[in-house]
Order: C-alpha cells, then structure tokens, then sequence
C-alpha cells in the first residue's frame, strides 16, 4: 500500500468533517434523571480525571456526571448473581430503548446475477422491504462448495461515502470504480475483505444498510427540500456514478443525517433501530439460505459495520461470533470528546442511564466477541478505549467466558488493514468451524 498523504487521509476521512453537525440529542429532566444527579460538590471526587475543558465547554464535567461508572443495568453492579435473569432484563431494557420499527416478514429474494469470479460463486440478489427503495445485496461462497457452510453477515462501513454501500468490503469484477479501488487501498489493505474471508470456507453475504448504497435517499425523493446544506437546487440523480456527482451526494447526504436522525426520533424509533431491524431480516435470509449452516452464522465489520455489529451482536443471538472493527469506546468519550467525529447513526437517547456503550456488544455473553481497536484512531481516545474494553473484560468474567472475549490494539488511525483481517478470520475460524 502506498504511503498516505495528508491531502489523500483527509480525503478518506471525509466523515470527520461532515458529522459536524451530528449529535445534539435532547435531555429533558424528569424524576429519575433529577435523583440521579450527582451534586456539584461531589463531582470532583467522582470524576477527577475529567479535564476543563470539553467539545461543550463549561458543560462537559456536568454532563459527564450524569452517567454513573456502573449504570443499573450493568452486568459488573454486584446486585446481579445471576446470568440469564441480568440478561432478560437488559436486554428488554435495550430493545425498549433502541425501538427498531416492527421487523418486517421474510422478504421474496430475487438472484438477479449469478457468476464466477476471484474462485467465488457470486449472487446477486435484491429483496423489498415495505418502505424505501430495493435492497441490493451479494452472496459470495468459495467455487465448487457442495454442503452447507458457516457463514459471515458481512456489515459495511460509512466513511462518509453513502452512495456506496455493499460494493465497499467486496469486488465483483476486474472493472470496479476508481472510488472504491481508493476507498479498499486506504482502509483495507487494498483487499474486499468479504472476499477474502468467503475463500476460507464461507458463505458470505453483505447488503445495502439503510441509506446507503440502493437504500440511499434521492434528490427526487426530497424535492422541496430547500434549507441550508440539505438544499436539492440544481442536485440530480442523473449519471450517478461520475465522480463528482457522488462527491456531491456524499456531501448532502451527510448534511442530511441530521434531518433523518430528529425524523427518526419523531417516529418513535432510532437510528441504531432502524439498522438492527434491517440487519435482522438480512440475517433471516441469510440463515435460510440451503448452502448455509445456520448455528454457525457470524457477522463483523469496521466502523460504521463496527457499530452495526454492537447492537446486532449485543441484541441477536443468533449471531454466534462477532468481531467489532473500529468501534469501541465509552459514552464518556462521546459526551467529553468525541461525539463530532460520529455520525447520528450512533445514538440510542436515554441507554446511558442504564448501560455503558460496550455493554450494548456485552448482551451477548457469553457468546464469542472480538474487539479491533486502532491506537491512533482519530475517532476515540485511547483511554476511554482501554476503559471500553475493561468493561467487556469484567462482564465476560463475571459470566465465567473470559476465553469468549479478546480485545486488540494495533499501531495506525482507523483502519482494518490486513494483520487487522488476518487476526478477524482466525476468530471467525476458531469459533464457528
């Protein structure tokens, strides 16, 4: 891989620049949050590592001190004795808060494609929801596999670049679009990661996440949207795959998170909702598949694919291994320091109160969880990383599975290079062959 410059890491961290607007959930005070306050007076001996200063200024050591070190709900609280009832009553918890909209029936899937390719069978297949537009999704499985295979539920990343959406982890063809060549070599070694670990024994399939990729919101489906960056004047769906026509959507749509993330909230549900009720029909159609072994499903992926496999991992467990790639910290790191380099995509309101971020991924105990971290990542703080995966650590103890769990950090910003996949495919190998 080619040396990065400053110029060309920008560009690849475009997110860091257009979730500037992201992350200004509403609090509003009520009996609980009023007697869970800590006072003033006590804040400094609580919380003396807290600096002065913080992305909301005077306000960040008060906020901070609303979220207890070892929230109610918490598996490490000495009061829970036993698993399986800690686990009922979280994870209710959760799924009230996280509110994913009714999850909809097995969709009819359609294999529009199907082909050899990189010593793959590669489908391509698309399924309808009743909202949005067709989800697009590809399977791929090693050439010649007669009997059902484990397989991987491969979650792609944001990155700012919504246009794209399964095509960013795979590569279905020698002509595959110069963005998406840049986007693999600064990320991911150069490698589609899917394929790689589908040549190890998997069947491995990916799917457009919500707004993303075929999911993505169009012009034409705003039109009349005319306020400030998410203004439609004189933007096109026509010839959406020149490049400066997608620089131009992944620029609006980014803007336009803020307005689908309040809209969301208005509807009853979340974002982070929204994504799990997806990525469950996704795994519906994935475990039924007749060349898949459906007790040896895993699911995995970095960044915005990191996120997505907290709440699907933490909340489904039907996923029997999973490996977190670039997304792990603490909600203290997001309220002091970090939530302006995530999108809106992140925020379950209100879970704070009553489990720790990690602890969403720490539902699925004593089910096998790997973490990736980057000790450089510009996302997190290491700190609050090591903190993260302390948390994990304690929970996976206290349920008797610490063999279950692993935590690694590795030199370099965000990132799944290939040492990164290398030591991800391992786990998958170990736990689900």
């Amino acid at each position: 891989m080619k040396p990065e410059d400053p110029e060309e890491n920008n560009d690849r961290r475009e997110f860091l620049k257009t979730s500037l607007t992201a992350m200004a959930i509403p609090f509003s005070f009520n009996v609980d949050a009023i007697s869970n306050f800590i006072p003033m007076e006590n804040m400094v001996s609580e919380n003396a590592q807290l600096p002065d200063k913080s992305i909301i200024g005077d306000y960040g050591s008060w906020a901070a001190s609303l979220l207890k070190p070892v929230p109610p709900l918490s598996f490490r609280d000495t009061k829970w004795k036993d698993l399986t009832a800690w686990k009922k009553e979280a994870y209710a918890k959760a799924q009230e808060l996280i509110a994913s909209p009714p999850k909809s029936p097995l969709p009819k899937v359609t294999v529009n494609k199907k082909y050899i390719y990189d010593g793959l069978e590669i489908e391509e297949i698309s399924w309808q929801l009743p909202y949005g537009h067709k989800t697009q999704a590809v399977v791929l499985k090693p050439q010649g596999a007669t009997k059902p295979l484990p397989a991987i539920l491969g979650l792609h990343d944001h990155a700012g670049k919504k246009y794209f959406g399964y095509r960013k982890i795979v590569k279905t063809s020698d002509d595959q679009h110069p963005l998406l060549v840049e986007h693999q070599a600064t990320d991911y070694s150069g490698k589609a990661w899917a394929n790689e670990v589908a040549k190890r024994g998997y069947v491995v399939m990916v799917h457009d996440a919500f707004t993303f990729g075929s999911r993505r919101v169009r012009f034409e489906d705003v039109q009349g949207l005319n306020w400030g960056e998410v203004d439609t004047a004189g933007k096109s769906d026509q010839d959406p795959e020149k490049k400066e026509n997608i620089d131009a959507y992944n620029e609006w749509s980014s803007a336009h998170e803020h307005v689908m993330s309040k809209s969301l909230f208005s509807a009853g549900t979340t974002w982070p909702g929204v994504f799990l009720a997806e990525d469950q029909v996704a795994l519906d159609i994935l475990e039924q598949r007749k060349d898949v072994d459906p007790q040896r499903i895993g699911c995995g992926g970095l960044s915005g694919g990191g996120l997505r496999t907290v709440y699907l991992g933490g909340m489904d467990p039907r996923v029997k291994c999973a490996v977190c790639v670039g997304f792990m910290t603490t909600w203290t790191d997001l309220v002091l320091n970090k939530s302006v380099t995530h999108t809106w995509m992140t925020y379950t309101p209100l879970l704070p109160k009553y489990l720790e971020f990690p602890e969403i991924l720490g539902l699925r105990v004593p089910l096998p969880t790997l973490v990736q971290n980057n000790n450089q990542d510009e996302l997190y703080t290491l700190p609050e990383m090591k903190k993260a995966d302390q948390v994990l650590g304690d929970v996976y103890k206290k349920a008797g599975a610490q063999d279950k769990y692993l935590a690694k950090f590795y030199d370099g910003e965000h990132k799944f290079d290939a040492a990164m996949q290398k030591d991800a495919f391992e786990w998958f190998d170990k736990w689900l062959k």
